[in-house]
């Protein structure tokens, strides 16, 4: 399962991809706006971090003004991936740009058969948002055992990117599933290494290991 780090922090995208598992960067309207730079800045930035998929989103919300936002966007650079909303707008967009060859990457899904449309459209991702639907009750990873359900029955080759994660266990859920991506906040990436057991193991280690060489001095 790919690895990307969902945030527009490129002091968080710089620690991700130093430990060296990072497959590439989701961003969004709002996580842009934490950071109080131009966009097109900021893109440049994580460019030159992570050689991978960056996904980009429009704010345009009508076809004939996402499309054009869509291109300028994917000129930019080879690796940006243009997120677009699972609207009926957005949709209609991301089939143009798919036959043009756009990569894209549609947003805000929340049911089996909106991801079954974003796959017919053509998109290069799909993005369930697992940890919202979790909020209000529903089990946001049967939707994304549904959604591979689907794809595999009809050999779509859209990709699964687990999006809204807010713990380990969604990503181990996620991969369990067999899906193909997963977009994880910073500071879940830094808890999958932990485990007290490690902690305890590496402390034991060492311990002995200052002890052994104590004697022998």
């Amino acid at each position: 399962m790919k690895i990307f780090i969902d945030t527009a922090n490129i002091g968080e995208i710089r620690k991700a991809a130093a430990m060296g598992l990072l497959d590439g960067v989701t961003t969004n309207p709002s996580l842009v706006a934490k950071e109080g730079k131009n966009f097109r800045q900021l893109l440049a930035e994580i460019l030159e971090v992570v050689d991978g998929p960056i996904s980009a989103e429009v704010v345009s919300t009508k076809t004939e003004e996402i499309i054009p936002e869509a291109r300028d966007l994917a000129a930019i650079h080879p690796n940006i991936v243009v997120k677009i909303p699972l609207t009926k707008d957005g949709l209609a967009a991301v089939r143009t740009l798919s036959r043009e060859g756009v990569k894209t990457n549609v947003t805000l899904c929340f049911s089996p058969t909106q991801a079954l449309l974003a796959a017919k459209a053509g998109a290069t991702y799909v993005s369930p948002f697992v940890g919202r639907l979790d909020d209000v009750s529903i089990d946001g990873m049967e939707l994304i055992r549904r959604i591979l359900t689907i794809y595999r029955n009809y050999g779509f080759t859209t990709e699964v990117l687990v999006a809204s994660i807010r713990h380990p266990i969604h990503v181990l859920e996620a991969a369990l599933a067999g899906a193909h991506a997963a977009t994880i906040p910073f500071k879940v990436i830094e808890q999958l290494f932990r485990h007290p057991l490690t902690d305890i193991g590496l402390e034991n280690f060492l311990r002995d290991w200052n002890s052994s060489q104590a004697k022998l001095v």
